[in-house]
């Protein structure tokens, strides 16, 4: 049986859309873009300006200490010198339900929220920010129990909190309700108004404008919803899109020939001895005692194996499950095509970034070579380069974007793509997925990213990316290393832009924090 459940990428857009009432008369009829937001902030649109990031970060205490909430106290000291903040998905640990918002992340970021001194009482479907903390979702923020693993998780509850049992993984009964929390946490959830309250709504919060129509006015202190599971900004004449790459990760279907069912056989043969493993886990994990030192840290390092063996098996699941049926959300890849375009095209725009969860270019060892990493690096390409068609000689040899943030993998990285033969070449890309769940390590290949190229898949390999810093898990036993992080970009003017990048880190070394920052780089 699963651990948990992924819903399939037709539900995942589907239950979304009815979530903010995708493009219902009301909305059309006032010429709202539902994929844009303006930043009402009552500042002055400067080139220069800072932001924060972060990603996978939704866990609680391990065993009397809390990543997430120290990651939390350095960034409230780059508050004021910030406009906003980015999350790249993986907000809720391990099934993203309602139940552990509050002390997954209400409680952990209570200065960030309005009415954060008195956190106990902040419902999670109420959250209103004092400064803009713009998320997207990751695959746990999607992720649902079994009804088995969800029954055995209700009726364990009472004793495991009586005897603060190692067998607490932050999961509840429900899970995610394929997505729903993550929507009622941050996404202006207009399903819940009736067709009076709608219009009013409407009226009030999409006031702004902009040359693609109405859109949603982003308020910090007031109004801090987003209008969409993916969705566009601008900042210092800076373009922002923020993907759901979970609907655009569907592996590429195992070919229909000999070779193609061999390694469906290894794939198989893969999964059950992942399952197994699980199983050993959760039996090792009920005999140990979280009161002893040795044992909380041998429990954290286990529920983060856990962690990492549910991705893969979710990885190797959906390998074998894809075929030429599987359906993939060309209508937000179509978007993000026509709205680069436009950005290109638009005079004042000097730059452009693109966040989401997925990586399509990480060096950590558990994510570099999935099935998902692939594909979704095959479709962002597709895309790039259909803009690059597109804007010809006014890109003037730049990048198509300027950086790509993402997540997913438990690090920290920064990589730079080479000549892949695609509009992906020559890019900055940052994964931030350090910022409070467990930490992995780079892979034992090393820094640099090789890619099979020619007609049959095997002709040539070639060198596209080469990872410039990774910072995550180190060192075994007494000497293991758990540096988890955030970073701080601060924007230069100029086209086009510069951006300083300043990573913070919150080391766990010998059961205590150090806390200190890395030497900024420039891209």
């Amino acid at each position: 049986m699963e651990f948990v459940i992924d819903p399939p990428i037709a539900t995942k857009i589907r239950k979304m859309e009815q979530r903010v009432r995708w493009r219902e008369p009301a909305i059309e009829q006032r010429g709202i873009d539902q994929t844009r937001l303006v930043l009402d902030d009552g500042q002055d649109d400067k080139a220069e300006f800072s932001f924060m990031v972060l990603g996978d970060s939704g866990s609680g205490p391990h065993r009397g200490h809390n990543p997430q909430r120290r990651i939390a106290e350095q960034m409230l000291e780059h508050q004021e010198a910030c406009r906003f903040v980015l999350h790249t998905g993986d907000v809720i640990y391990l099934t993203g339900s309602s139940a552990y918002y509050p002390p997954n992340f209400i409680e952990p970021y209570r200065e960030f929220l309005v009415g954060g001194d008195n956190f106990k009482r902040l419902a999670y479907d109420r959250m209103v920010f004092n400064l803009p903390f713009l998320p997207i979702p990751g695959n746990h923020d999607y992720y649902d129990m079994p009804l088995l693993y969800g029954m055995l998780s209700q009726l364990t509850l009472p004793l495991r909190q009586l005897f603060q049992s190692s067998l607490d993984l932050d999961v509840s009964w429900r899970g995610s309700v394929q997505g729903n929390a993550y929507a009622r946490a941050f996404l202006d959830y207009l399903k819940a108004l009736k067709p009076a309250e709608l219009e009013h709504h409407l009226d009030k919060h999409y006031t702004a404008k902009t040359e693609t129509g109405r859109c949603l006015s982003y308020q910090p202190g007031h109004f801090t919803r987003l209008p969409n599971r993916y969705y566009t900004f601008r900042s210092g004449g800076v373009d922002f899109f923020a993907l759901d790459s979970n609907t655009i990760n569907a592996p590429i279907p195992l070919p229909d020939n000999p070779a193609g069912a061999k390694y469906r056989r290894h794939l198989e043969q893969q999964r059950d001895d992942v399952d197994n493993q699980v199983q050993e886990i959760l039996l090792t994990l009920a005999k140990l005692n979280p009161d002893e030192p040795d044992d909380a840290e041998r429990m954290d390092d286990l529920q983060a194996k856990l962690e990492q063996l549910t991705e893969v098996a979710k990885d190797i699941t959906k390998q074998l499950e894809s075929n030429e049926t599987t359906e993939t959300d060309l209508h937000q890849l179509d978007w993000l095509q026509q709205t680069l375009i436009e950005s290109w095209q638009t005079d004042g725009v000097r730059g452009r970034v693109l966040f989401f969860h997925h990586p399509a270019y990480v060096t950590e060892a558990t994510k570099w070579h999935q099935a998902q990493t692939l594909a979704v690096r095959y479709r962002l390409r597709q895309v790039l380069d259909a803009v690059a068609a597109t804007v010809g000689d006014r890109a003037q040899g730049r990048p198509i974007v300027d950086l790509v943030l993402n997540g997913h993998a438990h690090c920290l990285e920064y990589l730079r793509t080479l000549e892949t033969g695609h509009a992906d070449a020559n890019t900055n890309w940052i994964v931030c997925g350090g910022s409070g769940f467990s930490l992995r390590r780079q892979r034992e290949e090393g820094p640099d990213v090789r890619e099979f190229f020619g007609q049959s898949g095997v002709d040539e390999e070639r060198l596209v990316a080469r990872s410039k810093l990774f910072v995550g898990r180190s060192g075994q036993g007494s000497h293991r290393r758990r540096p988890y992080s955030f970073i701080r970009i601060d924007v230069q003017a100029g086209t086009p832009p510069t951006f300083v990048v300043r990573p913070y880190i919150a080391e766990r070394f010998h059961r205590q924090w150090h806390d200190y920052a890395l030497d900024p780089f420039t891209i």
